[in-house]
C-alpha cells in the first residue's frame, strides 16, 4: 500500500467515524468493510451476494457523501486544526501560553479559523 493510499484510508476511516450515521445502512456497511476491514471489492461482493459493480457504486456514492458532509460541516478539518494546535503547543510548551492555546482552539471551534 502506497503512502497516498494509507493517507486516503485514514481520512475515510475518520470521516466514517464522524459521519457514518448520515449514510444509508448499506453504504455504511460497505465502506466499513472496504476502509476499516480492508476487504477487497470482490470479497465484499461475495460476502454481500451482490455484483462488484454494486459494491464499486456504493463505495463511490458513499465516499462522495462523506466528502459532501465534510465540505458542509467541516468536523474533520476542525479536529485536524485543533490537533495541530495541540502538537504545536507541546513542541513549544515553554514559549506558548495555555490561555493563548485555548483562545486559538476556541476560534477554530467557533469560526473555523
Amino acid at each position: 500500500m502506497m503512502m497516498d493510499d494509507i493517507v486516503k484510508t485514514v481520512r475515510y476511516n475518520t470521516l466514517l467515524a464522524i459521519y457514518s450515521e448520515l449514510l444509508s445502512a448499506r453504504q455504511k456497511e460497505i465502506l466499513c468493510d472496504y476502509y476499516e476491514y480492508n476487504l477487497s471489492i470482490s470479497e465484499i461482493a461475495e460476502n454481500k451476494n451482490v455484483s462488484r459493480a454494486a459494491v464499486e457504486d456504493a463505495i463511490k456514492k458513499g465516499t462522495s457523501k462523506l466528502e459532501y458532509f465534510e465540505e458542509k460541516l467541516g468536523v474533520y478539518a476542525m479536529k485536524h486544526d485543533i490537533n495541530e494546535l495541540i502538537i504545536k503547543f507541546k513542541e513549544n510548551n515553554e514559549n506558548t501560553n495555555v490561555d493563548d492555546l485555548l483562545e486559538q482552539i476556541k476560534k477554530v471551534i467557533e469560526y473555523g479559523i
